[in-house]
């Protein structure tokens, strides 16, 4: 029947390598699923269905109680965060033709809150990282490390979920090993950006974006750090990231 709705358990038939001969020959799902309605995904509640909608309200208010005068100034924080409310803006202008799953969208939302808790402080100078320091007897404040872990943990499964529902690939060590370099390359990139902006930005504004706090392998320990947060996201939350996918959503298509 044209324009019915049915609930599918496995919702991506490339989702798992297991399958049947016929779901894991390229072009199966394809032809199963017409490429307009391949990617129409709604959770299968209605809690699932406004969660993202919560979560952008919620951004939106953090964001203006703290840009609105924030210790480390407001350039600090526009450096720290835009970058990562440019990933929100392209979620929300493709959220009705390409919605994600919504542990995405919780990943995004605390990866922001990571960003800006750093941006609203700076990451030399955060409390958080000012008590590990003291603490634990560091020599630093480790608060940008925190930043790069979370910055290869949560894209890990974004770009995962869009390899998955993109691409032929299929779940497996391919999958996991595109995904993770995508977001190591995405990291070293973010280094340029830093170094790129140092150039550009001088003074304290440019040395508080960097955050290196004087060590010379901040660079090679902020991309260490990316590699190490997709990995662990991958290998530990991979099987959680497919059960969610499937537990949550649903496929809307149309039977001829």
């Amino acid at each position: 029947m044209n324009g019915a709705r049915y609930r599918n358990r496995r919702p991506w038939c490339r989702l798992t390598p297991r399958g049947d001969a016929q779901s894991r020959r390229k072009g199966a799902y394809s032809r199963a699923v017409p490429p307009a309605q391949r990617n129409r995904l709604r959770p299968a509640s209605r809690v699932g269905e406004r969660l993202p909608v919560a979560l952008l309200a919620v951004l939106t208010l953090i964001c203006l109680a703290t840009a609105w005068n924030p210790p480390a100034g407001r350039k600090n924080w526009a450096l720290e965060v835009v970058p990562g409310l440019l990933l929100v803006a392209w979620q929300v202008a493709t959220f009705k033709k390409f919605r994600l799953s919504n542990i995405v969208y919780v990943g995004t939302f605390l990866h922001l809150l990571v960003l800006i808790y750093g941006g609203f402080y700076s990451y030399a100078h955060t409390p958080l990282g000012d008590w590990a320091k003291e603490t634990f007897h560091l020599s630093r404040n480790h608060y940008d490390r925190i930043g790069h872990f979370a910055l290869g943990f949560f894209p890990a499964l974004l770009t995962r979920e869009i390899l998955l529902r993109k691409t032929p690939l299929v779940v497996g060590g391919w999958l996991g090993f595109l995904a993770g370099s995508v977001v190591f390359a995405a990291g070293a990139f973010c280094e340029l950006i830093e170094w790129w902006t140092t150039l550009v930005v001088a003074g304290d504004l440019g040395q508080a974006f960097l955050g290196s706090q004087g060590d010379i392998w901040d660079a090679q320990w902020d991309m260490f750090l990316v590699g190490i947060g997709a990995v662990v996201a991958l290998v530990f939350f991979g099987k959680f990231h497919d059960r969610s996918m499937r537990a949550s959503t649903e496929l809307l298509t149309a039977s001829a």
